[in-house]
């Protein structure tokens, strides 16, 4: 398939975090783009005001002419999560249109550019957002495609309009193992913590599935290995494949952060690596997690040849990513942030950071669960990262692409939290109890659709705490 032979791209999902990056790519290289989602959100919206064409039924009379007209020259992309028996996506397989996984789309587009990937079960969204304001900050040609949508840019796409060719630097899905479609010339690997076991089945295929992707960078590259993620197998094989580097936060290795504390509200840490010594670091973007992000993304910072300079005032100027470690409310009396977290070591990251920032404060932790095979694998997890909270309200599974599972419920976890004060209840009641509740930080945790209820949450604290 040539690019520049398809005037026509067809999105089947296009509302996804992955799927929507790269329909506004199509569209800023002058494409026709259109496409298919469930439902209307937030972020569709904003697609169509940026010119593009979405139904929400799937009917084949919704696909627009020009795709049906102009097969030679039309492109479908869809994600994974399309349904067996998805009417559009079988009308146009049928029809033998050129129908293609995001994925692969995605490895298609990269291998014209320098491409930086970033892959890991967590830290992957914001080490990549990162590493690609860094580079745009520092006045460097790049654009990216993110699995999240970036602050400073408020998109998930970050876009190069100049004639000098960008770096790209992509988020690596491992779900689906999305991420063997690239070949990147550098590779940051965060973590490889069991997950997406409904795929997998076992964490050893994980492993060997990010094996297989430290496999694909270019020889001549760089993989940057968190010290966590650095198991035996895993250091084995990037060590024999390019130039490779450990990285960590508060530990030993080739490049790390040290004296990581806390000023005026803010992580400050020294970073060593590389040959360079960069001291009193600042970050805007709380977490002991983030701190060892940043060493990620100084440490291909410095590959690349950015100065001290740079990367201090870039570091300095990172806004983060919506959802992620987001600050909804921040006023003397109350606090409320809003994570993605959908995975035990991720809720225990993100519960410590916050501890160390409010250490004599209550903390609120409300958590929709993300799956019922994640809840099913990780139920003991759960309950152990959430109980790092003073109080806890769950709510009951959020089931995205799986049907209900016997015997699998919110009460997996909810029976072994030791948190002094626990609630289970369904959404519908969220409300309910932040109106009786008294608070001083609250946190909303999930990858599900809680996302929904942070205005009302906001709303209902600015109410109980006015002033």
């Amino acid at each position: 398939m040539k690019l520049d032979d398809i005037h026509n791209v067809f999105f089947l999902g296009i509302g996804g975090i992955g799927m929507s990056a790269l329909a506004r790519w199509f569209m800023l290289q002058g494409r026709q783009v259109s496409g298919y989602d469930r439902t209307p959100t937030a972020l569709t919206r904003q697609l169509e005001a940026e010119g593009m064409q979405i139904h929400f039924e799937d009917d084949i009379a919704h696909i627009p002419a020009v795709v049906l007209e102009d097969k030679e020259h039309t492109l479908v992309v869809y994600t994974p999560a399309i349904p067996k028996g998805h009417q559009e996506f079988d009308y146009l397989q049928a029809k033998c249109f050129t129908i293609k996984k995001r994925a692969e789309v995605l490895g298609i587009i990269t291998q014209a550019y320098y491409t930086i990937a970033v892959a890991g079960t967590h830290g992957k969204t914001t080490t990549s957002s990162m590493i690609a304001h860094i580079l745009k900050a520092s006045g460097r040609a790049c654009s990216a495609f993110l699995g999240g949508i970036a602050t400073n840019y408020n998109s998930n796409l970050i876009w190069h309009s100049g004639e000098e060719k960008p770096v790209v630097v992509v988020e690596a899905d491992e779900f689906d193992r999305s991420f063997l479609w690239l070949k990147p010339n550098v590779a940051v690997l965060t973590a490889t913590d069991a997950d997406h076991l409904d795929i997998y089945g076992k964490h050893e295929s994980l492993l060997q599935s990010f094996q297989e992707f430290l496999q694909r960078v270019n020889p001549e590259g760089n993989i940057f290995l968190s010290q966590r993620a650095a198991s035996g197998e895993l250091l084995n094989a990037a060590g024999q494949l390019a130039t490779t580097k450990i990285y960590a936060a508060g530990a030993s290795a080739d490049c790390r952060a040290e004296n990581i504390r806390i000023e005026e509200g803010r992580f400050v840490f020294d970073y060593y690596g590389n040959g360079t010594t960069i001291p009193a670091l600042s970050m805007p973007m709380p977490g002991f997690h983030n701190v060892e992000n940043a060493v990620a993304a100084i440490s291909v910072g410095l590959q690349l040849n950015l100065t001290e300079e740079q990367l201090r005032s870039a570091l300095d100027s990172y806004k983060g990513v919506k959802r992620r470690f987001e600050y909804i409310l921040d006023r003397p009396n109350i606090k409320f942030i809003d994570d993605y977290a959908h995975h035990p070591e991720e809720i225990s990251a993100f519960l410590k950071s916050v501890r160390a920032l409010f250490p004599t404060k209550k903390i609120t932790a409300i958590f929709q669960p993300h799956l019922f095979s994640r809840t099913r694998d990780f139920a003991e997890g759960f309950s152990a990262s959430l109980s790092l909270a003073d109080e806890v309200i769950l709510t009951e599974v959020y089931p995205a692409r799986e049907l209900p599972m016997e015997g699998v419920s919110s009460e997996m976890i909810f029976k072994n939290i030791t948190s002094q004060e626990k609630q289970l209840i369904e959404m519908v009641h969220l409300p309910e109890q932040i109106r009786k509740g008294e608070f001083e930080v609250v946190l909303t945790i999930g990858a599900g659709d809680i996302d929904k209820q942070i205005p009302l949450i906001k709303k209902l604290l600015e109410e109980k705490y006015e002033g």
